[in-house]
């Protein structure tokens, strides 16, 4: 059986602007086993981005518990933070982030030289189907070419984790099933955890489990029994 990664009791998040308070997560519990692929659904507000940031080590809970492994994130200062974030955590956002004046390699290769144990970028760039286009730069490469360079990127240190926020999200159909194929691909030969935010409630189906989120808290939680592959989803 696989174990915990993450393990979460009575999350809180409250945001204060002025006079408002906003409670971005209320009480939230979960956890989630090394190895699995999470695909976390709900409205905008629910919760989704305030969690996976603090699983990320990006922000701080207001209150409760978070532990990844047996490393009780929410006791840990802003250094060992860093260092949590830099040694097992691997990050996808909806917007690539490339540096343009770089390629698709030297885009990768900046991880790898901080990374300890890290993979070769043409290794990386392999995993995600870019073996071909390691040397042409983000503005020769299409959207979901630079969303899989930023996949390769994250996953170059050989994170625990890899968290994904929104990553088909600016793309078309065809286009989002490929970058799905390549986070499937990562989690299957390298057995990261990846946790998937999305509002494209078809991705559920390639997922583990599927987390709801309502009003800050998992309002139920879906296991899948088959998983389907990327390329049988429906748009």
């Amino acid at each position: 059986m696989n174990k915990k990664i993450f393990s979460a009791q009575g999350l809180t998040k409250v945001y204060v602007s002025g006079e408002t308070e906003v409670r971005a997560l209320r009480g939230l519990d979960l956890d989630v086993l090394a190895g699995e692929v999470i695909v976390l659904l709900g409205p905008s507000g629910s919760g989704k981005s305030t969690l996976l940031n603090i699983m990320g080590g990006l922000d701080r809970p207001t209150s409760g518990h978070l532990f990844f492994r047996d490393l009780e994130l929410t006791a840990l200062g802003d250094r060992d933070l860093t260092a949590y974030r830099r040694q097992h955590v691997g990050f996808v956002f909806q917007f690539y982030n490339l540096v343009p004046s770089l390629t698709a390699y030297e885009n990768v290769a900046l991880v790898t030289e901080i990374a300890e144990d890290p993979m070769r970028p043409e290794e990386a760039l392999a995993l995600v189907g870019l073996e071909a286009r390691m040397d042409h730069f983000p503005s020769q490469l299409s959207g979901g070419e630079q969303q899989r360079v930023a996949i390769a990127r994250a996953v170059a240190k050989r994170p625990d984790v890899l968290l994904c926020d929104e990553p088909t999200g600016a793309l078309d159909s065809k286009t989002g099933i490929r970058v799905i194929e390549a986070l499937l691909s990562v989690n299957k030969q390298l057995g990261t955890t990846t946790l998937i935010i999305t509002h494209n409630a078809s991705i559920q189906s390639v997922a583990d489990r599927v987390f709801f989120f309502a009003d800050g808290q998992i309002s139920r939680t879906l296991k899948n029994e088959q998983r389907m592959a990327a390329a049988e989803l429906s748009w």
